[in-house]
C-alpha cells in the first residue's frame, strides 16, 4: 500500500516535468514575417478598440446626458 502511494506521488510531478520539457522543446521564436503579422493584428485591435471608445464618448455620453437631464 505504501509503495503504491509513493509511486503515485512521484509519477505525477515526473510526468508534469516531462511534458513541460517536451512543450519547451517544441516552442520556437517567431520569424520576421510571423512577428510582423502578430504586430499588425495587435495594432489593429488597439485601433478598433480606440475607435469604439471614441464613438462611445463622442455620441453615447452626450445623448445620455440629454435624456437623463444632466444629473
Amino acid at each position: 500500500m505504501d509503495a503504491d502511494l509513493a509511486t503515485t506521488a512521484v509519477e505525477g510531478p515526473k510526468q508534469f516535468f516531462k511534458d513541460g520539457i517536451a512543450f519547451i522543446n517544441r516552442c520556437t521564436k517567431p520569424d520576421r514575417k510571423e512577428f510582423l503579422q502578430i504586430t499588425y493584428a495587435v495594432s489593429m485591435g488597439f485601433f478598433v478598440m480606440g475607435v469604439i471608445g471614441f464613438v462611445v464618448k463622442l455620441i453615447h455620453i452626450p445623448i445620455n446626458n440629454i435624456l437623463v437631464g444632466g444629473a
